[in-house]
């Protein structure tokens, strides 16, 4: 326990460190955490937190909740320590089994949440910390995703705890920014080319993650930071290595070549980051019933399915 407190504080601290000095440099306070923090500083003054968009994006109210906790430091300082909170509980929640898992950090839908400050990380710690499930509210559209995969008794009623909260100190604020969501603007995997592809997923379905990966690939997203709580599909150093190095191909296009359309945006995404996990799950899947069949040959038991294939390698 203590060296997986030491690891993630370290990996927290350095992330954390690294933000602030990005946010600092570019002069951009808190990017995209800047929302949270606008509505939180009104919501602390009294005021309606969105009466400050005038028809900009706006997030709900449980993200102002959770803003509450930074607006008493500078925008920079605030960005660095979500970041590297967000950073710390998920290495936290992915040491649990060993340290391999901690290559995630290097998949860059990572590495572009943190040049623009993005709650992706937090939303996945949510998945592997129960305690954490209420902060899916924040960002709905990935926090669905999540709290549909990996539900819990403790975090479900949290969730319903932060929302009556929110409720009670402003009830109409759901009215209020669903009023803003059309000016967010998104991409949806599944229907950008090749997306329906993706469907293919549904052959594993008994696998619990094809779950997760059709339901990221139905939900609205705005970059390549969204899709990083596909992370939490690759479990061995292959499939994490392997997603990981194929994910910079988004990141190293988006460099070269900028992108005319979100239709656009979300096909880099399919190619370089969802179909790779499709692939993860697809092999998963033939490895399993390879080791299933091989198992039933060398114990005598064979089920119809595999007593051909176990006749065949009797043959030869």
């Amino acid at each position: 326990m203590w060296r997986r407190l030491a690891v993630s504080g370290a990996i927290g601290i350095c992330s954390g460190v690294l933000c602030w000095a990005i946010m600092r440099h570019l002069g951009l306070g808190a990017c995209d955490f800047n929302y949270a923090l606008r509505e939180a500083g009104e919501l602390l003054a009294g005021r309606d937190p969105y009466t400050i968009f005038h028809g900009m994006p706006s997030y709900p109210l449980p993200a102002a909740i959770v803003g509450l906790a930074f607006v008493w430091v500078k925008p920079e300082i605030a960005a660095g320590l979500f970041f590297g909170g967000s950073s710390a509980l998920l290495a936290f929640g992915l040491t649990r089994k060993g340290y391999t898992r901690l290559l995630v950090f290097l998949a860059y839908p990572y590495w572009a949440a943190m040049i623009t400050v993005q709650w992706a990380p937090l939303i996945m710690a949510s998945a592997l910390l129960p305690w954490l499930l209420p902060v899916t509210t924040a960002k709905p559209q990935l926090g669905a995703v999540v709290v549909l995969t990996y539900p819990t008794r403790r975090g479900l009623l949290g969730c319903v705890l932060l929302l009556a909260a929110s409720l009670i100190l402003m009830p109409n604020w759901p009215l209020r920014w669903l009023a803003g969501v059309s000016q967010h603007t998104h991409y949806v995997p599944m229907l950008a080319l090749p997306g329906p592809a993706l469907l293919l997923a549904v052959w594993r379905r008994r696998d619990p993650d094809s779950h997760l990966f059709l339901l990221s690939s139905l939900a609205p997203q705005h970059w390549f930071y969204d899709s990083f709580i596909l992370w939490l599909i690759p479990k061995t150093r292959q499939e994490i290595m392997a997603t990981v190095f194929l994910s910079w191909g988004a990141g190293i296009t988006r460099w070269y070549l900028t992108p005319h359309s979100w239709a656009e945006v979300g096909a880099w995404a399919v190619l370089w980051i969802y179909l790779p996990m499709l692939t993860v799950i697809l092999l998963r899947g033939t490895e399993a019933s390879i080791r299933e069949r091989q198992k039933q040959m060398f114990t005598g038991v064979h089920t119809p399915a595999t007593a051909m294939a176990a006749l065949s390698v009797e043959d030869h």
